[in-house]
């Protein structure tokens, strides 16, 4: 349970505003809901197979793209799509990736729930610099963390406009590579919904909202046998949302809209950015065309920082279920079903939704509970037909590999408070009081401890952890919430809230991160380093 001085903190925290951010407001001419077509993102092809390993090519650069009906909109892309080329892969078949960076500035890729050796986890300082790009590799240039001070995060210079200028960032473990990088994942873990996306230090978020993001589906035999949805009745989901200037252009509030050397956005967002537009699968307000039968949705919220809550809604109103069968890491013991369903930045759901009581011709709708005017709205699916068949079902016992620590299990409990704070140059966020510093270590940990870590939030704090997955087991001194069932990766903290998680750190030794998914408090100092030895 959390000690009463933990408690006491949350309820002090707990008085400040719930915040998470403003919304920027388009000037483009936006499209009516449900007329344009869902894209499914495109499956890469590996270049070679051989050895046990498949290979792929990805390369960085910037493309265009008909978002907006009519208007053209400059990305930076993996491969020239967005969301990214999806990672097919199975469970204990290594994939490398060779990501070439033909954008004008460093990038690093991390894989976002991956089980992965340290070298390959795409620590922030890692970065692949381009062609022309200065080489410095142990000083980023505008990288703004000194003496573990962010320096232009947020205002800056300590007011509240958030002006302010970066200096250099030194730290001498950085692996520096020109132009191109490979990335290997060992894919030794449950079977789960992933995601790729850029890292690199104090530009994560515009570098995820220009389009830099994308999935890695790990699957294997147990789970392709349980008879769940497949094929056509498997729809990946990446939610985002956007803004866009009159002529088609994004919409993001950065200090330096190079991103070259000073981080950071300007003073009403510092809380977070939150666009006007809701994309799934990078096209908005879609309509997917189906069949009335049952569908596995594979939901992930990539918004910098928008939370959303989900239903779906038929068109006479009745609330359609939500069976959920997995979480961030995999598949749950047995499934659980909600009318609605949170979902904070970088978390992922699978659910299956049956559409077979829904008249042909009608729609239903994915709805944001929390949203308001046209981010109310989130994707529709018209039932074109009826299903000659479906043989699909959901087994009461969909998984018996879930890990089962026990609170006894835990060898020591550290306790960590995300808040918003002052640093030596003005706003940031922090992390047990300090923002981030890549040259200190924050937590230590022996490589196969169980810990159990308490975590108080003063406003929204998705909190994500490198390497592992995690169980929750208590909010606010209670019993977890429904949606918190299963292995996560990421833990969403509402205001003023405390909440209890247990891992084992076991895989790989090296230097991992946790923080923040909430990108713009990421870039702003809210990220610590964990070092597994």
């Amino acid at each position: 349970m959390l000690t009463t001085a933990s408690l006491a903190t949350a309820a002090a925290l707990a008085r400040r505003p719930a915040a998470t951010g403003a919304q920027l407001r388009s000037t483009a001419a936006l499209p009516p809901p449900y007329r344009v077509a869902l894209p499914l993102p495109a499956v890469a092809r590996p270049v070679s197979t051989d050895g046990g390993t498949d290979r792929y090519e990805i390369v960085q650069r910037e493309s265009a793209a008909e978002i907006l009906p009519g208007l053209t909109t400059r990305l930076w892309t993996y491969d020239g799509t967005f969301p990214g080329p999806t990672v097919e892969a199975r469970r204990g078949r290594p994939v490398t990736v060779t990501h070439r960076n033909e954008l004008p500035v460093p990038t690093v890729v991390h894989l976002h729930g991956g089980r992965t050796p340290a070298h390959h986890d795409g620590y922030p300082t890692d970065l692949v610099l381009p062609a022309a790009w200065p080489q410095t590799p142990h000083t980023m240039p505008g990288q703004g963390h000194t003496g573990g001070h962010a320096g232009g995060h947020a205002d800056g210079g300590g007011g509240a406009d958030g002006h302010g200028g970066g200096h250099a960032m030194v730290d001498p473990r950085a692996v520096t590579s020109r132009l191109s990088r490979d990335y290997t994942f060992p894919n030794d873990q449950r079977p789960a919904m992933l995601w790729y996306h850029d890292h690199r230090m104090d530009f994560t978020a515009p570098a995820i909202w220009r389009g830099l993001a994308g999935l890695h589906i790990v699957r294997d035999d147990a789970e392709d046998a349980l008879g769940l949805p497949a094929g056509a009745r498997e729809v990946p989901l990446v939610i985002t949302d956007r803004a866009f200037a009159a002529d088609g252009s994004l919409v993001y509030p950065a200090l330096d809209p190079g991103l070259r050397e000073r981080p950071g956005v300007t003073g009403p967002h510092l809380a977070g950015v939150l666009g006007d537009v809701v994309l799934v699968n990078g096209a908005p307000w879609p309509v997917h065309e189906t069949d009335a039968a049952r569908h596995r949705l594979r939901l992930l919220n990539a918004s910098n920082a928008r939370h959303y809550e989900i239903e779906a809604l038929t068109e006479d109103g009745r609330r359609l279920d939500l069976v959920q069968i997995g979480a961030d890491q995999g598949l749950l013991a047995a499934p659980v079903t909600h009318r609605s369903l949170p979902i904070a930045p970088a978390e992922r759901y699978d659910l299956v939704v049956d559409f077979a009581a829904a008249p042909v011709g009608s729609l239903v709708r994915l709805v944001n509970r929390l949203g308001t005017g046209r981010t109310r709205d989130v994707m529709a699916f018209r039932i074109a037909r009826r299903a000659a068949a479906d043989d699909s079902r959901v087994p009461p016992v969909l998984s018996t590999d879930l890990p089962r620590w026990r609170r006894e299990d835990a060898v020591r409990t550290r306790d960590f408070a995300f808040r918003a704070g002052r640093t030596n140059n003005g706003h940031g966020w922090l992390i047990g009081g300090r923002p981030f510093d890549p040259a200190r270590t924050d937590v230590t940990v022996p490589l196969g401890d169980t810990e159990i870590w308490r975590l108080i939030a003063d406003v929204h704090h998705p909190v994500h952890l490198h390497l592992v997955g995690f169980r929750v087991l208590t909010r606010g001194g209670r019993p977890p919430l429904p949606h918190d069932a299963g292995l996560k990766d990421t833990v969403s903290l509402r205001p003023g809230e405390s909440a209890e998680i247990i891992t084992r750190f076991d895989g790989y030794r090296g230097r991992y991160l946790f923080h923040c998914h909430n990108a713009e408090h990421e870039d702003m100092g809210m990220m610590a380093n964990l070092e597994v030895v």
